[in-house]
């Protein structure tokens, strides 16, 4: 349960992705920032471009939305950073060669369908990849220190992700073209999703 205890920090359930071409980790290339290739960097923008439509997959109960609240180093904004707690998008520090090289996901919670989350982690990375998203033009970072240290209008530059599983759901059905792409997705599959997670909303 993602948020069992008022006012305790909550249960995530983090994603660590890095992804493999002819066996090769093509998310490194030594030098640039955290070591990070332009093929991870537009990744990270895909992700963070659609994050807000990514919750109602990877954070799909109305209880997700207790955990993620600003404090208890809950990622409740769209940003990226190395080593960073309070980012979506958290760079491990200690995974420094290219073997290891990835990126973490932070929303997300065990109440998520596996399949379901992971597959739409994938869709919206490969968007970034395929239009060459750069996150650094959205305000979605790279950001090392903690945001929740930051001035009110310096912090109200930042996106938020959705507050609540029924804003999540509209965030949803105006975004998901992504997952459509090569019939990972399909209408049928997004209509159902949001509609039975309506009805436990109600």
């Amino acid at each position: 349960m993602p948020k069992p205890i008022y006012n305790e920090p909550g249960n995530g359930l983090h994603f660590h992705i890095m992804l493999k071409k002819n066996g090769e980790n093509i998310f490194y290339t030594k030098g640039n920032y955290a070591d990070l290739s332009d093929t991870a960097i537009h990744f990270i923008g895909g992700i963070l471009k659609h994050g807000c439509s990514l919750t109602a997959f990877t954070n799909p109960s109305t209880n997700s939305y207790k955990r993620l609240l600003p404090g208890f180093e809950a990622p409740v904004k769209l940003f990226y950073g190395l080593a960073n707690r309070s980012a979506a998008i958290r760079i491990p520090k200690y995974a420094t060669t290219k073997e290891t090289k990835r990126i973490e996901f932070r929303t997300g919670d065990a109440t998520a369908n596996p399949y379901l989350a992971m597959s739409a982690l994938l869709m919206a990375g490969i968007d970034g990849i395929k239009r060459k998203i750069d996150p650094s033009d959205y305000d979605y970072g790279p950001y090392d220190e903690n945001v929740y240290e930051w001035s009110e209008e310096k912090k109200s530059k930042l996106v938020s992700i959705p507050t609540s599983l029924k804003d999540s759901l509209e965030a949803l059905k105006a975004d998901y073209d992504y997952l459509l792409a090569g019939d990972v997705f399909n209408n049928e599959l997004i209509d159902s999703w949001i509609k039975e997670k309506t009805k436990e909303i109600e």
